[in-house]
């Protein structure tokens, strides 16, 4: 079935791409090149090899056609660090030359001994339309290389539209590269004085290079007059990296549009730039969930035991939303990135994932300008000094009101006792009469009746149905899998898809949890040290009160039953229609697999009703090659 799945959809991503590449290049792009760039991934990930890839696109008709006399392919793309950093490492150059990736159309300027003959668009890569006409109104495209009266060859380039032109006279286009591609192709040539062309390559058809190599390539065309990109030299993939979130802050400063970097080698390759998407070179893609700002102060959001840095800065727009907060996750977290206060600092938000903070924009003045992050030194409730390790900062008084209660509503979420409501168990904690797991299966009417009749109707004794109803739903929820009964002992970073791992790798019992080690959790998949080793922690925190509840029958511990979906695991994304996700995470595990939140590489299944989305969890489970389900395939195999 996953077979079938994957060449359907590859199917489907290539009929997108086709449409959206014939719209970009003939009119105005339908969907901004972040979400072209998913579906591209996700493609190349499914079928590395399939024709569309190596394809660019089509122009309109309306123009006599010309070739192209210097090769006008794609580039590989890199949308992230990591991307980028696997593309280095395969690619190790002594220096990384670095260009603005312009965000235009773009147009090779044909010379024949210094004299402009023709200017062409990039058309399908090696045949475009010849718009020398309109090209001729544009600033910055030469009609003679007074400085090379010689040069026989091409000139390429990026047609752009300045911001500042944009909003004087074409407001109405959804954006400047959509209004520069209208306005290049019209056949009156009207208006394309308001357009410039920016260049970055040439190539001689006639005898040597007059440069003899990337540096110098930039160099001549200044020297000829041509309006040029910045050029950056790096040493390293991480000064790459470094110099992109730098530019990332500088970019709305810009006239013009860049979408990302170009990052190639000193050395010019002709062999390489000939192929229809180059391999020495590469597109380090800036995305629509990315942005720098700067941090203004750190809060300390409390939950339980733990307390969290929490960055707060400048407002910026990630993904169609305004973000100022991000999680800087753990104390370790922080002291590695280097984050103060007054720090400028990349911010993402990829796919589904809530904003985080991945790195520092250097500045000259930091050392003055920014001051360190004070951390808070004792527990707000207790009074206990908190306890820094690398992972977590918090309160390690397993009596602390704060751990207690905290501990009881994580219990009481899972194991879905909802009619014993937040108000209820704070008066009830408050009043000392729940102050553990175990109390509440020691609530009864009497005890509960008080909190939700007065005095005057107790009197005239009155039943009261609400306490009633909390007794029942306690007594209806008492049988819980393994993974609920752990899960609900609110040990750090361990929630039920957590246990879930744990039992699927043989530790399907409390006694074999509860003697297992940190070290034998650390063979679990998923299991990295510092989970594994606060896992063990927590058991052993918890041990007493574990055995007691499941030895005194308040509790049923359910075994694990087989069924039709034994060993495959699900995840839902998106909205499903016939059931809540909760349910249907539900009905997975009753049929014996398991639900997960994220999609990982041991997935089974990622069900969404929306296989065409975007979203973080469609390109990881694309790049797995994990199947993709509909929620009515999910229910077909669920039957």
């Amino acid at each position: 079935m996953a077979d079938l799945f994957e060449s359907a959809r590859i199917d489907e991503l290539a009929a997108l791409i086709k449409k959206y590449q014939d719209s970009y290049y003939n009119g105005e792009a339908e969907i901004e090149d972040a979400e072209f760039d998913k579906l591209w991934d996700e493609l190349k990930a499914l079928d590395p090899n399939h024709p569309i890839l190596k394809k660019v696109g089509a122009d309109s008709g309306n123009f006599e056609k010309a070739s192209h006399v210097m090769p006008m392919g794609s580039q590989e793309k890199a949308a992230d660090p990591e991307q980028f950093l696997a593309w280095a490492a395969k690619h190790v150059y002594p220096e990384y030359l670095v260009e603005y990736k312009l965000d235009g159309a773009s147009l090779e300027l044909q010379y024949q001994k210094g004299r402009l003959v023709r200017a062409v668009t990039r058309g399908d890569g090696s045949v475009g339309d010849d718009i020398t006409a309109n090209a001729k109104k544009m600033k910055g495209v030469l009609s003679l290389l007074e400085k090379s009266p010689n040069f026989t060859g091409g000139v390429r380039g990026e047609v752009i539209m300045t911001h500042s032109v944009h909003k004087k006279y074409f407001s109405d286009k959804a954006n400047c590269r959509n209004a520069a591609n209208g306005l290049m192709k019209r056949k009156d040539g009207e208006k394309s004085e308001y357009l410039c062309l920016i260049t970055y390559d040439a190539l001689s058809t006639d005898g040597p290079n007059p440069f003899k190599d990337e540096e110098e390539k930039i160099a001549w065309l200044v020297k000829n007059g041509f309006e040029s990109v910045p050029l950056k030299i790096c040493k390293s993939p991480q000064e790459v990296i470094d110099y992109r979130a730098a530019v990332m802050e500088t970019r709305p400063s810009l006239e013009y549009d860049i979408d990302g970097l170009v990052v190639k080698e000193r050395e010019i390759n002709l062999d390489d730039a000939s192929r229809a998407r180059p391999d020495r070179q590469i597109a380090f893609k800036f995305s629509l969930e990315e942005a720098v700002s700067v941090v203004r102060e750190v809060e300390w959001s409390e939950n339980g035991a733990t307390y969290t840095p929490v960055a707060i800065f400048d407002a910026v727009q990630l993904a169609g939303t305004t973000v100022q907060r991000a999680s800087l996750a753990n104390p370790d977290t922080l002291r590695k990135l280097g984050v103060q206060i007054g720090s400028h600092v990349v911010v993402v938000k990829r796919g589904e994932i809530i904003p985080k903070i991945v790195g520092l924009v250097p500045h000259a003045d930091d050392a003055k300008n920014c001051k360190p992050i004070e951390f808070p030194k004792k527990c707000s409730v207790c009074g206990s000094a908190l306890l820094d390790t690398p992972s977590r900062l918090y309160c390690p008084n397993k009596a602390c009101p704060k751990r207690v209660l905290h501990q009881i509503f994580k219990w009481i979420e899972c194991s879905d006792i909802r009619d014993l409501g937040d108000a209820l168990v704070n008066a009830l904690f408050s009043d000392k009469k729940l102050r553990s797991i175990s109390d509440i299966y020691s609530l009864d009417e009497a005890t509960l009746t008080p909190y939700f009749l007065n005095e005057e109707s107790i009197q005239k004794e009155k039943d009261s149905l609400g306490a009633k109803n909390v007794v029942a739903s306690i007594k209806a929820h008492s049988s819980l899998s393994l993974a609920q009964f752990v899960a609900g002992f609110d040990i750090e970073g361990i929630g039920e898809q957590m246990v879930e791992k744990v039992i699927e790798g043989g530790f399907d019992s409390l006694e074999k949890l509860l003697s297992a080690s940190a070290e034998d959790f650390e063979k679990v998949y998923g299991f990295a040290q510092i989970t594994a080793a606060a896992f063990a922690q927590g058991l052993a925190e918890n041990a007493d009160e574990m055995r007691s509840l499941a030895k005194s029958g308040a509790i049923t511990i359910k075994e694990r039953k087989s069924g039709a979906l034994a060993g495959k695991s699900f995840c839902f994304t998106g909205e499903l229609k016939t059931m809540k996700r909760a349910d249907a995470e539900a009905l997975v595990k009753e049929k014996g697999g398991s639900a997960k939140s994220s999609v990982t590489k041991d997935l089974t299944y990622l069900v969404t009703n929306d296989k065409n989305s975007g979203s973080g969890k469609n390109a990881k489970a694309a790049k797995f090659g994990i199947a993709i389900i509909n929620e009515e395939e999910f229910l077909a195999l669920v039957k």
